[in-house]
């Protein structure tokens, strides 16, 4: 049972659910400026896992500091409550990719969704961001096989949407891969965001 409300400084991780048979399912990505594990004294106990995908590094806080600290601050409480919201806007875009998305959509949305999130916590340059998933790890976000992303992946750089090379993205047409990936930022409430700063 975690002890303490972690913020993501650094590193890329996810949520994830696990079968018994080794089956993985990555519920959403965890990015620099995240705040997971929220409401410990609510819960008690979380039923998922957190997986790294690069090395991390997170603040911990003790649970009862935060909650005196929101209750302190309006800027703190709106912050949490912001962060609540776009976490379970994520939760339900994902759930709706699975169940109306085609393969190449997903993919796309994915791509659109770390673009604009990173973005927003300044790591960006340009249209380039770090992007450390491996096939394997977008096949495990967007219920598909490895090989099927394979294909989706060479389909996008084919039409001049994107260029992927290692641990880096970059977004050629952003316009393009928005309206392919059906994505509508409303979800990721970016408008909160940038009025709260």
């Amino acid at each position: 049972m975690p002890r303490f409300v972690h913020f993501v400084l650094d590193g890329w991780g996810c949520r994830y659910r696990q079968l018994p048979d080794g089956r993985r399912q990555m519920l959403s990505l965890l990015l620099p400026g995240d705040l997971f594990d929220p409401h410990l004294q609510v819960v008690g106990r979380t039923d998922h896992a957190i997986g790294t995908i690069t090395t991390m590094t997170v603040a911990e806080v003790v649970p009862e500091q935060l909650s005196a600290l929101s209750h302190g601050s309006h800027g703190i409480a709106q912050a949490l409550w912001w962060n609540d919201h776009v976490a379970m806007g994520t939760h339900r875009e994902w759930i709706a990719s699975l169940g109306l998305r085609t393969a190449r959509e997903r993919i796309a949305l994915l791509f659109c969704e770390v673009y604009f999130r990173l973005r927003l916590v300044g790591r960006c340059t340009a249209r380039t961001c770090e992007f450390p998933l491996t096939q394997a790890d977008l096949a495990e976000a967007t219920g598909l096989t490895p090989v099927h992303v394979n294909r989706m992946v060479q389909d996008l750089r084919r039409d001049g949407l994107i260029a992927w090379s290692g641990r880096t993205l970059t977004i050629l047409d952003l316009d393009r891969l928005c309206e392919m990936a059906i994505f509508t930022p409303a979800y990721l409430h970016l408008d909160r965001a940038v009025a709260a700063g």
